[in-house]
């Protein structure tokens, strides 16, 4: 039988206060769902309110406010260097996270599971563009590979259920996100927060030049994070892997893992330029070439949520302008996150 999303639901998002999932919240909210609404109910605690990491004060949680649709936006997240110098602390804590509401979800019997990865999932050296199957067939890239193997291991235990128990989850994996609400912290963030502080606060200070890491030669996908949130709604309302596939098919396939991207690839170097000019900055920009690059190219094949009917709305050029305004806004009320 194929299971229907028939919005009145409560929906646990885990993670709402980062960037993607706040992204979830706001698109959830324009369909009548709020914290306060007991028919079309929001479930938002916050870190302090819950623990993700502890399973019995999670177990609790999960019996008292019974949720019917689980989405896993919670994660420990960082750049090249917070994941170089972290790797202990990001693979055990995402382990723990991901294996908590997972178990938790099944055991509770949840109607959908929405699980969020990233597509620092697939081989170092990948073809591309990268397609679902293409999970596990080559080494990983060194600087993320501890994130990416707890990722991994979410993947396989939501698929691990699927086939043993018909368990209904969707493994969504995005490409590079961006927006509003995202971490711009000196070294931790991820590229676009991370160049948006550097060329704003180059500006303010009249700086004659900045460094930026690497070569600036390998290309990047972008993704709006405002569209991932569509993409989610989309797929928790219309796709349901175990309805269309059997289990030997899911064996063989890894058909939970869906790609969502943008046709917004562009290279590192290009990327600097172009948020350089939208924050006025004209001064030079200088490439330390003894810091990594990480992966040559990463982009992502999503021809099967776009048979789906789904396509991102937000362009790269919409998307930076909309982001660098965010953040403004976030440093006037100092609001932003470091």
């Amino acid at each position: 039988m194929r299971i229907e999303w028939d919005d009145h639901e409560n929906i646990f998002i885990a993670g709402s206060s980062g960037m993607v999932g706040s992204a979830i919240k706001r698109e959830l909210e324009k369909l009548g769902f709020s914290e306060k609404n007991e028919r079309k109910k929001l479930l938002c605690p916050k870190r302090e309110q819950l623990n993700l990491l502890n399973f019995e004060e999670l177990k609790l949680w999960f019996k008292q406010f019974n949720p019917s649709i689980v989405i896993i936006a919670a994660a420990k997240v960082g750049g090249i260097v917070a994941n170089n110098e972290n790797t202990y602390d990001f693979i055990l804590e995402n382990l723990k996270i991901q294996t908590n509401l997972i178990e938790l979800s099944h055991i509770h019997k949840v109607k959908k599971l929405l699980f969020l990865g990233s597509s620092c999932i697939y081989p170092k050296l990948s073809p591309q563009p990268i397609k679902e199957e293409y999970l596990m067939t080559n080494s990983l890239e060194k600087t993320n590979e501890f994130y990416a193997i707890a990722k991994i291991a979410g993947i396989k235990l939501c698929q691990s259920l699927m086939i043993q128990n018909k368990f209904n989850a969707i493994c969504l994996m995005p490409t590079n996100l961006y927006g509003p609400g995202d971490n711009y912290h000196e070294i931790n963030s991820h590229v676009i927060p991370g160049l948006i502080r550097r060329f704003y606060e180059a500006k303010i200070k009249n700086l004659d030049k900045v460094t930026c890491w690497g070569t600036g030669n390998p290309l990047r996908e972008f993704l709006y994070v405002d569209d991932l949130a569509r993409a989610c709604i989309f797929l928790l309302k219309t796709w349901d892997p175990v309805y269309y596939l059997n289990s030997e098919e899911l064996r063989l396939t890894k058909n939970c893992i869906i790609n969502v991207g943008s046709n917004d690839e562009v290279s590192i170097k290009e990327l600097a330029k172009t948020i350089a000019r939208k924050c006025s900055y004209g001064g030079e920009i200088i490439w330390d070439t003894e810091k990594p690059d990480g992966t040559p190219r990463k982009k992502l094949e999503t021809s099967k949520i776009n048979s789906l009917g789904w396509f991102p709305d937000i362009d790269l050029e919409t998307g930076l302008d909309l982001t660098i305004e965010s953040f403004r806004k976030e440093k006037e009320s100092k609001r932003v996150r470091y």
